[in-house]
C-alpha cells in the first residue's frame, strides 16, 4: 500500500520542526491541491499527528497563495510557480493591510516596473521562492489602485528580516521585507492591473479563515486526544469538536462549490465555538504549546472579526 502524503513527509523529515520543506517535494505536498476542501482536510491532518499549527501553516500557506492568487494569473505563470513556495505581501508595518494607508509603490519604466517600499508580517516569506507584492500604481481623486507584482526571491533591491517577537506558531515564520527600486518585468505583474486588492486582497480574509478552521479543527483533536477527564465533561469536548468539523465542512465545500458567502455568520460561530472549547480543554489540561497556538491563530484580526460579530448582534437587535 502506498503511504499517504503526510506519512511519506514525515518518513523523510523526522524533525519537521527544524526545517519543514525537506521531504515535501517527494511526498508531493507542494504539488497544488485540486480545491479548497482538499487543502482544508490535509491541514487538520498535519495538524492532528504533529500537534504544531505552525506546520500547517508553513504547508496550508503555499497551497493556499497558489490557488487563491494565481487563479488570476496567466497559463505561464501558473505554470512556472507550481509546487513553489510562495507568500504574499500586503501590510505595512505600522498600518496593517488597509488600503488607505499602505504606501508601498511600483512605477512603471519603458518595459519594467519599479518597485519601492516596506512590508511586514509576510507569512513564510523567510523560506519562499517568491513573494507576491502588492503596491499602487495608479491613484485618481484620492483612492489608490493596487497591483500585484510576482518578485523572485533574491532579486536585487529586495531585502528580508525575521518579524522581531514573534514566537507562536513554530516553525512558521514572518518577515519583514523592504523593496529598494526592485526591477522587475512586465510579465511579473499578477492580474489585470489596478484591480489586485479589490480582487484578491479583500476575498482572501475570508478564504483564509475558511480553510484555516480545519487547522484548528486538527490542533482540537490533538489537544482532545488522551486527555484523561470525567467521562461527561471529556464527552462535551468530543460532542463540541464534533459540531465545529461538521459546520467546517460545510463552509469549505461551499467555497469549492463557489456558494460562500463573504461575512457567513457560520464563521464567526466558529470562533465562537473554538473558543469555548479551548477553555474547555485549557482547564483540563493547563498551558500546553498547542493550546497557545490555538490562542494565538484565534486572535489574529481580533478587531475585524469582533467588528463582524458586533455587526451581527445589532442586525439581530434591529430584527426583533
Amino acid at each position: 500500500m502506498t503511504d499517504d502524503p503526510i506519512d511519506t513527509w514525515l518518513r523523510l523529515n523526522p524533525d519537521p520542526v527544524t526545517d519543514p520543506l525537506p521531504g515535501m517535494v517527494e511526498a508531493g505536498l507542494l504539488t497544488p491541491c485540486p480545491g479548497y476542501t482538499a487543502i482544508a482536510r490535509i491541514k487538520a491532518e498535519i495538524v492532528a499527528r504533529t500537534g504544531l499549527l505552525g506546520l500547517a501553516s508553513v504547508w496550508g500557506g503555499r497551497q493556499l497563495v497558489y490557488r487563491h492568487f494565481l487563479a488570476h494569473g496567466t497559463d505561464t505563470q501558473r505554470a512556472a510557480w507550481a509546487a513553489k513556495a510562495l507568500s504574499v505581501a500586503i501590510s505595512e508595518p505600522e498600518v496593517g493591510a488597509h488600503p488607505k494607508l499602505l504606501t508601498t509603490r511600483a512605477e512603471p519604466d519603458g518595459t519594467v516596473y519599479r518597485i519601492t517600499g516596506r512590508k511586514a508580517w509576510v507569512s513564510n516569506g523567510p523560506s519562499a521562492d517568491a513573494i507576491i507584492v502588492f503596491a499602487i500604481t495608479q491613484e485618481s481623486l484620492g483612492r489608490k489602485r493596487y497591483s500585484a507584482f510576482i518578485v523572485p526571491r533574491g532579486t536585487p533591491g529586495m531585502a528580508l528580516q525575521d518579524m522581531p517577537d514573534f514566537h507562536a506558531l513554530r516553525p512558521s515564520r514572518h518577515c519583514l521585507l523592504t523593496l529598494d527600486g526592485v526591477t522587475v518585468p512586465a510579465d511579473a505583474l499578477l492580474g489585470e492591473p489596478g484591480t489586485a486588492y479589490d480582487r484578491m486582497a479583500l476575498p482572501f480574509r475570508d478564504v483564509e479563515d475558511a480553510v484555516g478552521t480545519f487547522a484548528v479543527l486538527g490542533a482540537l483533536r490533538h489537544a482532545a486526544r488522551g486527555l484523561q477527564a470525567d467521562a461527561p465533561e471529556l464527552g462535551a469536548i468530543v460532542a463540541l469538536i464534533s459540531v465545529y468539523q461538521a459546520a467546517a465542512e460545510t463552509i469549505v465545500t461551499a467555497l469549492d462549490a463557489g456558494r460562500f458567502q463573504t461575512g457567513d455568520a457560520t464563521l464567526v460561530g466558529l470562533r465562537v465555538l473554538a473558543l469555548d472549547i479551548v477553555a474547555r480543554l485549557r482547564a483540563l489540561a493547563g498551558e500546553t504549546e498547542a493550546l497557545n497556538d490555538l490562542d494565538a491563530v484565534l486572535n489574529i484580526a481580533k478587531g475585524p472579526r469582533l467588528a463582524r460579530q458586533t455587526r451581527l448582534g445589532e442586525a439581530a437587535r434591529r430584527a426583533s
